[in-house]
């Protein structure tokens, strides 16, 4: 299949030459002096880069390194070693060919055995290849959350073909392209693995997540495992610090408690549920959670399942019905509580106001089917965490500077000069009072939002925090 299958001859001239045109000059410069460093680290008086360097470079272990080594290896004609031709014309088909060659390249790469047919066991082998790469160091995913994780992201790998020789079912590159799909940490992964080991490489970065010292991981529903899976949907590459803004255990099972935590936080949040039948899923809700009557939100949003299968479900594109967020409304209309995609009523994740139930169905905001195994389902623990790029928090310095009285003494100023202009009434015709009535509700209503923004609900209990609120803003 592809390119990566040619005999001795494929280090050819003429492929060769071809491949060198999807690269700058300086680009092919850079590449022919990382070459030479390496090959001469080799011992192969430059003629090729050994397996040993290569692996150690590249830094991806286990079976899937030695299969990239192969691949690559064989582009240039060599078994032993990988010349600069065979780079060069892996990396023009790997990085700057077309999404079909790409895809192509990486269906061969995870085909560990080399046998022609994508099987379950392949897939193992990769799947501990990147957890050897990607989680050697991290305390959090030991060897428990390890096969926990493996297995949920195995069982949302489809495998449809009949390979020729082989017992067990195999995967078509049609199935392989729909797990990278719902998989898309997986692809960026294996998308990047020849790229320099300090460039940032897509798919290797791993959230940090931060929770209070006294609270044991195996409380949480959330590990690095599932934060990599998670942070595949989205579109930067930044390291993210991810930090636990409520925990039902922790908090109480409460929406008002779960609404005082969450907006004194990060907009972006990623909330996780483990229902009574032990599924677990969430979504990643792009915007702050705001009291609304109708959806809001925008198409970075999307719907996942962890557990127990592992996969991402981005917008469609049908509507906007994203993101909803109904508190101490009371039409039937509009469920109090929050939810993601479908309708009222009907959502594609929805937890009630009292956060003891809650529901989730197909529809057409989203591309998944339901998350839980049944429509209706009961919370058995909530989760919601705060995500930030790192060194972010450093650039809000003024968030913190001064009294909320003295950060807001133009707004006070503004309503004062305003009220007093409405105190004058007589001198202004209906119309201009109204505006300024107007005038001054809009500011008022800013006001109140840039307090809100500025309190820190950490060091108030809910009740003082709402006091706190209301006392700033009348004055």
């Amino acid at each position: 299949m592809g390119n990566s299958q040619g005999s001795s001859s494929s280090a050819s001239p003429a492929r060769f030459v071809t491949a060198s045109r999807a690269f700058s000059k300086q680009a092919l410069d850079d590449l022919r002096a990382r070459f030479a460093s390496l090959a001469e680290r080799s011992g192969t008086q430059g003629r090729a880069v050994s397996r040993p360097v290569f692996l150690e470079y590249f830094g991806v272990r286990g079976a899937l390194g030695d299969r990239l080594f192969q691949l690559v290896a064989k582009d240039g004609g060599q078994e032993d070693g990988v010349t600069f031709e065979g780079l060069i014309i892996c990396k023009a088909t790997y990085e700057r060919g077309t999404r079909d060659e790409a895809d192509e390249f990486i269906f061969q790469l995870c085909d560990v055995m080399g046998d022609g047919a994508l099987t379950r066991s392949d897939l193992e082998s990769v799947l501990a290849s990147i957890h050897e790469t990607i989680f050697e160091n991290n305390k959090e995913a030991g060897e428990g959350s390890n096969k926990r994780t493996s297995e949920a992201f195995l069982n949302s790998a489809v495998f449809s073909a009949n390979a020729e020789g082989v017992s067990e079912k195999s995967m078509s590159l049609s199935d392989f392209r729909n797990w990278c799909i719902v998989m898309p940490s997986l692809r960026k992964f294996l998308g990047s693995l020849l790229m320099p080991p300090d460039s940032g490489r897509a798919g290797f970065q791993v959230p940090l997540l931060h929770y209070p010292e006294n609270i044991s991981s195996e409380l949480l529903l959330l590990n690095k495992e599932y934060a990599w899976h998670i942070g595949g949907g989205f579109s930067q590459h930044d390291v993210q610090e991810w930090r636990l803004l409520y925990h039902s255990s922790l908090h109480g099972q409460s929406f008002s408690t779960f609404l005082g935590n969450v907006t004194n936080g990060d907009a972006q949040t990623v909330l996780i549920i483990k229902d009574a039948e032990g599924s677990i899923y969430g979504a990643y809700a792009s915007q702050p959670w705001e009291r609304h009557s109708d959806f809001y939100g925008d198409m970075k949003t999307f719907l996942f399942k962890l557990y127990p299968e592992a996969s991402i479900f981005r917008p469609t594109g049908a509507n906007k019905n994203l993101q909803w967020c109904a508190t101490n409304f009371t039409s039937e209309n509009i469920p109090n509580g929050i939810g993601f995609g479908g309708k009222p009523h009907h959502f594609g994740l929805f937890l009630s106001a009292g956060f003891d139930q809650g529901h989730s169905f197909t529809s057409s905001t989203f591309t998944g089917p339901s998350l839980s195994n049944t429509n209706r389902f009961r919370p058995e623990v909530i989760e919601c965490w705060g995500i930030q790029v790192k060194g972010s928090l450093d650039e809000k310095p003024e968030l913190v500077k001064g009294t909320v009285l003295e950060r807001f003494k133009e707004d006070r100023n503004m309503l004062k000069l305003i009220e007093s202009a409405i105190n004058l009434k007589p001198k202004h015709n209906s119309t201009t009072a109204v505006r300024l009535e107007q005038r001054t509700f809009d500011h008022h209503q800013s006001l109140h939002g840039n307090i809100l923004k500025s309190v820190d609900f950490s060091s108030h209990q809910p009740d003082t925090a709402f006091h706190y609120i209301a006392d700033m803003a009348d004055r």
